[in-house]
């Protein structure tokens, strides 16, 4: 297995190939994101053995089935590809035309774009059949279900082989439609769009947004939080990914999101938000 990109969610989705006992590589451009990625992997395993959620005394610790390199040369041997890079359309296209090129003709690469079509992703290889779309939930090892996306060209033996990494993984499916934002995201960000605004000039705080939806609609946390918890970065760039597909004003990310994402209030990744973070 291959992750392509060390961030919060690459990161995520290494950790939980190595907690089913398989072996990993994660690649990124930067040495600083991948030294960003192991601290983070290392803390979560931390939290994992201390929640109880799985056994305390492995033999090997997932962290060493997690090899890290900034050589996409590393690609050539890949047969699994999880895409994890930045929501940008320009950047994934890049990446894509480069992954395609590296890749064995059979390597699958699936993406965890939280917005972009899979059709449109299958445009950037030469391998549309081999194409598909694991939409992770952040934080991915905390999470048992994954919104899966096929394209119109994936084949059938592409969605096996996806269907039964997630089930090694310990993971539920859903299948979701392909189009902007599939299901989840095309409903949740305009959500966390218009509850920033509400924030705007003390309107209303934060934290009652909040504990409105977790108090009166059952919800487990509320839409800023889970902004919060997502990275408000990611929300604006898949928010800008919606907007740019739909133009509809419902996806255009608000100035309280901009400012916050420019003035590097990322969420709890930056340690503030919405709300402050400790490490822990």
């Amino acid at each position: 297995m291959h992750v392509v990109g060390a961030g919060t969610m690459g990161a995520a989705i290494a950790h939980c190939i190595a907690i089913a006992g398989m072996r990993t590589v994660l690649i990124d451009v930067l040495e600083s994101a991948l030294d960003r990625a192991r601290g983070r992997i290392a803390r979560d395993e931390r939290l994992l053995r201390l929640s109880q959620r799985r056994a305390m005394a492995d033999a090997i610790s997932p962290g060493d089935r997690i090899g890290t390199t900034t050589d996409a040369g590393a690609l050539k041997d890949a047969r699994f590809v999880i895409e994890c890079v930045p929501e940008k359309i320009g950047l994934k296209e890049a990446l894509y035309s480069q992954i395609d090129a590296l890749c064995a003709g059979d390597a699958i690469l699936a993406t965890a774009t939280s917005a972009i079509p899979i059709e449109r992703i299958a445009t950037w290889t030469r391998r549309p059949n081999r194409v598909i779309g694991l939409h992770f939930m952040n934080p991915a090892q905390w999470k048992d279900s994954v919104e899966v996306i096929r394209g119109q060209a994936t084949s059938d033996s592409t969605w096996d082989l996806a269907m039964r990494f997630l089930q090694l993984l310990g993971k539920r499916v859903i299948e979701a439609p392909d189009g902007p934002g599939f299901v989840i995201n095309r409903v949740l960000m305009p959500a966390i769009n218009d509850a920033a605004r509400l924030t705007r000039a003390g309107h209303c705080a934060a934290s009652t947004v909040d504990r409105l939806f977790k108090d009166c609609v059952g919800h487990r946390s509320g839409p800023l939080e889970t902004a919060d918890l997502i990275g408000l970065d990611t929300v604006v760039d898949t928010l800008d990914v919606l907007h740019e597909y739909e133009g509809d004003e419902q996806f255009r990310p608000c100035e309280v999101l901009v400012e916050m994402v420019a003035g590097g209030r990322l969420g709890r990744k930056s340690g503030r938000g919405f709300y402050e973070y400790q490490e822990l």
